[in-house]
């Protein structure tokens, strides 16, 4: 399989599950907890290993306990992590989960938001075939700047809080992008027609993730639309998005026919969600071949 590049965030993630959401000045207690290692380009990178691929990760880490804490654990997953050092404090994520799984979160950037220009300017692509990040920092345009001048496909995730200021910030990453990543609140932030929008901005291959209704591709005229498997319990949705363009790229980077890699990534993305914490409920790619979807081509 060819060799993937990952670049952006990483954080340490506590989630709890909470009842309800406080009230100002109410104290709840919490019936479950978990502290880990997130961040969507590194969920997405670990699930992208999960699925059988050989992800390489460029992140940055500081100088705090956190950070220390961080780069042991990753020192357990079987991929090619490749921080950069610098002075600051880690990016951490503070998820309250409510009972019907769906989450509400506080994020401290931290210096581990996205790596500085210098780590980008950098990088040795000589044995990459595609990147993927998303745009949490200002070095990810020189990022694509690079993946463009070397002739390499990039991918990106388009959170919404990446394009706050409207989506022509971006341009110049979506002008030619191989594949863009889209949830629900980014695509009500592109408007009615979120992936014309993007196709007219010459983004390639669109990924419209829809929540409890699956996912749909849509590539070259084809739209292919997969819905979840029935029966899975849905305790948090924390780094679903991110699990499923993991194993979008995986299935890519693999040669599964489209209609196999998106009914994979979302039975992958709806398992994800069995546990709390974004990455506890990753599954393998054996697991992932016990269920079974159907897909529709839509369009």
């Amino acid at each position: 399989m060819s060799r993937y590049l990952f670049v952006g965030d990483i954080s340490l993630d506590l989630s709890m599950s909470a009842p309800h959401v406080p009230a100002p000045d109410e104290k709840v207690h919490c019936s479950a907890i978990s502290e880990a290692v997130g961040g969507v380009v590194t969920n997405t990178a670990v699930a992208f290993l999960k699925a059988g691929g050989s992800p390489t990760l460029v992140t940055q880490l500081g100088d705090d306990l956190a950070s220390r804490s961080i780069l042991a654990h990753m020192s357990e997953y079987d991929l090619d992590f490749c921080p950069a050092m610098t002075p600051g404090a880690l990016c951490r994520v503070v998820t309250i989960l409510e009972p019907h799984g769906e989450k509400r979160l506080l994020l401290y950037p931290g210096v581990s938001i996205f790596p500085h220009a210098d780590v980008i300017s950098d990088l040795d692509l000589s044995d990459i075939a595609h990147i993927h990040t998303s745009f949490f920092g200002p070095a990810a345009h020189g990022l694509v700047e690079r993946a463009r001048s070397a002739n390499l496909p990039w991918s990106i995730d388009l959170e919404p809080a990446t394009f706050s200021s409207g989506i022509d910030a971006l341009a110049d990453a979506l002008l030619g992008a191989s594949v863009v990543f889209v949830n629900d609140r980014a695509a009500a932030a592109l408007g009615d027609d979120p992936v014309a929008k993007l196709n007219s901005m010459g983004a390639q291959t669109i990924i419209r993730s829809r929540g409890a209704e699956g996912a749909e591709l849509h590539q070259s005229g084809i739209v292919i639309s997969a819905r979840p498997p029935l029966g899975v319990p849905i305790i948090d949705t924390t780094g679903a998005g991110d699990c499923l363009a993991g194993w979008f790229l995986a299935g890519q980077a693999a040669s599964w026919a489209p209609e196999v890699i998106i009914r994979r990534a979302v039975i992958a993305a709806t398992l994800s969600c069995r546990s709390v914490g974004a990455q506890s409920g990753y599954p393998s790619l054996e697991e992932v071949k016990n269920y079974s979807v159907n897909t529709e081509e839509i369009a």
